[in-house]
């Protein structure tokens, strides 16, 4: 399990975090989702918030995702979801190549 601390602020992910911060041992479900960690709070939940607020990436969801130890991630909030979700930093790089491509592409026709 390689855990990922939540950070604090006022941004929507620490409003969601901070849904679930003070509560350790709350239980999470983790799936996997076009190469993206879902994390949402569920009683029935396989996973748990550490006691240090640490979010757990089971060993198998980082590698569906191919997120390697060490690898920076973005965390995304979903707080009206309740849903947290992870993104591996080469997923990220990779969609914004596309969009870079794109609008490039749409500049060069005059757009």
């Amino acid at each position: 399990m390689w855990p990922v601390r939540m950070p604090l602020g006022g941004s929507p992910l620490a409003r969601c975090c901070a849904l679930w911060a003070g509560l350790p041992c709350l239980a999470l479900h983790v799936d996997v989702v076009h190469a993206a960690i879902l994390i949402t709070p569920t009683p029935a939940g396989a996973h748990v918030v550490g006691t240090r607020e640490e979010l757990p990436l089971p060993a198998a969801a980082r590698y569906l995702c191919g997120i390697t130890a060490g690898e920076p991630v973005l965390l995304a909030a979903l707080p009206g979801r309740n849903l947290l979700v992870v993104h591996a930093s080469h997923t990220i790089a990779e969609a914004l190549a596309d969009l870079h491509a794109r609008i490039l592409r749409n500049n060069s026709d005059g757009r």
